[in-house]
């Protein structure tokens, strides 16, 4: 039901952003006078040039704004591009023509509603949708000081079932004179499923003037009737999943300052309350609690010479996460948590991107069970349940090759593994997972793909739609 009417909501946006314009296009069309019978002006490049001014007028008068979007809308021409030429003809009426009553310019009104009004109507929705779509992907930023889109779909995956995703884009510059430095970008998501999962989030990332800082942010709500199979390979491999109701609230916020160029420094925080109730096997969690709020403080070391944050071609970006998780900070217990990832992409052919991906996710302490490594998702380790192998430790590799085809079309295909470990005493290589899968990738904004992807993994396989590369 949600799903329905979250459709008929974006259907209504649309609908009235067409019905705006038919009805700035009649008002336009009921305001063109009626030429005499004596002169008429034949606007001789109405067919072929931009709608400048209106062919009933031959002067230099300014022509209403509505005048000039009906005429663009009837030439598919944009203004200003060619000067019009008019020219003025006298017209000798006939003798057949003397004394003949003319047709009331009511008449002639209603007729140029009826004809100019109803064509705008069937065309007016679907040729605004296709427009709107057509140039979605154009770098709007240095023109506006927001790019903003919306779109929506539906997906399927192996944890959520059959769902409808909503994901709106925008791109911006702090300063619209650098060229050197990438747009900004911020995406607002959704998403409501069968299961009863729904998700809201904001995520973004703000490059200021000169690049001298930089902010990153990611906030994000959802309920989630999950599977919880324990802790470690093979729990995850040989047990059987109890179910649960997991909820989920996370705030983090990065502030990096550039020490040098494409190099960063700077702190973190970042806030975590989990949630688990309705538990169908309460022994899987150890004795553990069932709800935990995390908080933390953190420093940031990162470098970063992608050429597109959200869609590198070339570049390097590695990045080192020390978090700190004391007890003062409200925290059951006190434990730290190592991030580190290295992202590397170069062109190979025309159209065609290989990026490579490292992470590692390192824990020590008293980590609870909200806050262990989890392998799989929607970034990594496609196509495996996310959570379903759990641990302090994780690392995870892959590789994904990305192919332009034609316009705004585009596959990818992927190869990868993941290995979870209590600690690095006990890591055990034959415990790696394999994972692989394909892709298409579809244009929504200049540099922001929508992308859906298939991943398989050890006995099992996904759907994922999703906005963005995966790394």
């Amino acid at each position: 039901m949600r799903g329905f009417l979250l459709a008929v909501w974006i259907g209504s946006v649309f609908f009235a952003t067409s019905a705006g314009a038919v009805n700035r296009t009649e008002s336009a069309v009921k305001k063109r006078n009626v030429p005499a019978a004596d002169t008429l002006v034949v606007a001789s490049a109405q067919q072929q040039a931009p709608a400048g001014r209106s062919g009933a007028a031959a002067d230099s008068r300014p022509v209403p704004p509505e005048t000039l979007s009906v005429l663009s809308e009837e030439t598919g021409v944009t203004s200003g591009a060619v000067p019009v030429v008019t020219k003025e003809l006298s017209v000798s009426k006939p003798d057949s023509m003397q004394g003949k009553t003319h047709a009331p310019a009511d008449s002639m009104e209603m007729a140029a509603d009826s004809m100019s009004g109803d064509s705008t109507v069937k065309k007016g929705f679907f040729h605004r949708f296709y427009n709107y779509f057509k140039s979605a992907n154009v770098d709007k930023t240095l023109t506006k000081k927001f790019d903003f889109s919306i779109i929506g779909g539906p997906h399927y995956s192996s944890d959520i079932k059959l769902g409808l995703g909503l994901v709106a884009a925008g791109l911006y510059r702090v300063d619209r004179k650098d060229l050197s430095i990438p747009p900004s970008n911020i995406s607002l998501f959704g998403d409501i499923t069968t299961t009863g999962f729904w998700l809201l989030g904001v995520r973004g990332n703000t490059l200021f003037k000169g690049a001298k800082y930089r902010l990153d942010f990611t906030t994000y709500f959802f309920s989630f009737p999950s599977a919880f199979w324990g802790i470690g390979y093979d729990k995850g491999m040989y047990g059987t999943p109890g179910s649960y109701k997991r909820m989920q609230s996370q705030v983090k916020v990065d502030f990096l300052f550039r020490l040098v160029p494409k190099f960063y420094l700077g702190p973190s925080v970042s806030f975590n309350y989990i949630k688990g109730k309705d538990f169908s096997d309460i022994s899987l969690l150890n004795g553990e609690n069932t709800q935990y709020t995390n908080t933390s403080i953190g420093v940031i070391l990162m470098y970063d010479s992608r050429d597109v944050i959200y869609n590198a071609s070339r570049g390097i970006y590695a990045r080192l996460d020390q978090r700190f998780y004391p007890s003062f900070f409200g925290n059951k217990g006190a434990f730290t948590q190592t991030e580190l990832i290295f992202d590397a992409y170069h062109k190979l052919w025309k159209g065609a991107v290989m990026a490579y991906d490292f992470y590692a996710q390192l824990g020590t302490g008293s980590v609870p069970w909200t806050m262990l490594a989890r392998l799989g998702g929607s970034y990594r380790m496609r196509g495996y349940y996310e959570g379903r192998y759990r641990d302090r430790q994780m690392v995870e590799v892959q590789a994904e090759l990305r192919q332009h085809i034609y316009n705004r079309h585009g596959v990818a295909v992927w190869v990868g593994a993941g290995n979870v470990f209590p600690t690095f005493g006990e890591f055990n290589p034959a415990h790696t997972l394999p994972n692989y899968g394909v892709g298409y990738r579809w244009e929504f904004k200049n540099k922001v793909n929508v992308r859906f992807d298939y991943g398989f993994g050890k006995g099992e396989n996904s759907f994922l739609f999703s906005i963005n590369e995966a790394f």
